[in-house]
């Protein structure tokens, strides 16, 4: 999981500066897609990705570059 996470991290951290939530989420998104993650780190990767979500949605932009990274 740790890897997973570092990986996510370093492809997303330029995107994180620019604050660009859409972008964000589709690195998660094709990262999970590629990585084989099950149980509890997944379901926590997924909560963290929903929660950016709906922050981006809400306009909390800050609030969702959090829960992405």
């Amino acid at each position: 999981m740790k890897t997973l996470m570092l990986c996510v991290l370093l492809a997303v951290s330029p995107l994180a500066l620019a604050h660009n939530c859409p972008n964000e989420m589709k690195a998660i998104d094709a990262a999970l897609g590629s990585t084989k993650v099950a149980g509890a780190d997944l379901d926590k990767v997924k909560a963290l990705r929903a929660e950016g979500e709906k922050a981006h949605k809400d306009g909390k932009h800050s609030d969702s570059m959090k829960a992405l990274g």
